[in-house]
């Protein structure tokens, strides 16, 4: 075993964050796309928090929860699943808006459009429609101004409703659990992006890859992580996000980590992903 494999390559790599200057105007936002079709990688725990942590920096942020789980509204808190509009409605209804369908979160700053199962019909209605890759752009395009950051939590799918989200996205970030199976699926992934890139949005990017449920103490963990940043460079955010019990917990509490335990390292984490995405 050489001196790499002990070593914590994550750490190696850390250097101090630019602090995000203040701004005096809102919007139009960059839209973001959480994506990995690979499901329990920390997608929506990173859409919650990263979104929370955005507005900790004074940006007006909307999440977007586009999985018919309806786990992104769960998390906030928001009981979705008994709501009559949703996502599902802003999509399939010429009459619903954006803005009809939006709830505040307890944050200021951090409003969310829901999901729930209902969505899961979106997928095969959307199959007959005409620009059927569209229409969340066409969607997103009556709120844009109002915010900052949109961030779109995907399902774990590459279906109609991930195209979507691609097609409507400037960028895309990878929640990557360290281990073997998760790199396999990025290949896939990246074949899907650059499938979007070339056929319904030239201005998508790699916005980068977020290593989630980080282990420095296991020699696989680092081993995983030193191949991410072999393959990907300079697209890998230098922020990791480790394996903690405070999440779980948070979901429970259906808050932010970044309000529930503010002090913690997950929280300061995520604090640290909000300044590399706000310099991009």
């Amino acid at each position: 075993m050489g001196a790499v494999s002990r070593q914590d390559p994550a750490k190696a790599r850390q250097h101090k964050l630019p602090e995000p200057k203040p701004i005096t105007e809102h919007g139009p936002a960059r839209i973001i796309a959480m994506c990995n079709q690979k499901g329990g990688v920390g997608k929506t725990t990173s859409t919650i928090n990263l979104g929370a942590a955005l507005t900790e920096y004074g940006r007006r942020v909307l999440l977007i929860d586009l999985d018919p789980q309806g786990a992104l509204s769960v998390g906030l808190g928001i009981p979705a699943q008994n709501m009559d509009r949703t996502i599902y409605n802003a999509l399939m209804e010429r009459k619903t808006t954006l803005r009809d369908v939006r709830v505040p979160t307890d944050i200021p700053g951090l409003d969310l459009v829901p999901s729930n199962i209902d969505l899961s019909a979106a997928e095969v209605q959307l199959v007959s429609e005409v620009a059927r890759e569209q229409t969340l752009l066409r969607v997103l395009a009556d709120v844009r101004d109002e915010y900052d950051y949109i961030l779109i939590d995907c399902q774990p799918s590459l279906g109609l409703l991930t195209v979507n989200a691609l097609t409507a996205a400037q960028g895309v970030i990878i929640p990557l659990e360290c281990e073997f199976f998760s790199l396999r699926g990025v290949a896939l992934l990246v074949d899907t992006i650059d499938k979007v890139k070339e056929r319904l949005n030239p201005s998508l990017e790699i916005s980068g890859i977020l290593a989630t449920m980080y282990d420095s103490r296991t020699v696989h963990c680092r081993e995983v992580f030193s191949r991410v940043v072999e393959a990907f460079d300079d697209t890998v955010f230098q922020t990791v996000i480790q394996r903690t019990v405070r999440f779980p917990e948070t979901t429970v509490a259906g808050q932010p980590i970044t309000t529930w335990a503010p002090t913690s390292s997950g929280a300061a984490a995520y604090r640290d992903l909000a300044k590399e995405v706000l310099a991009l």
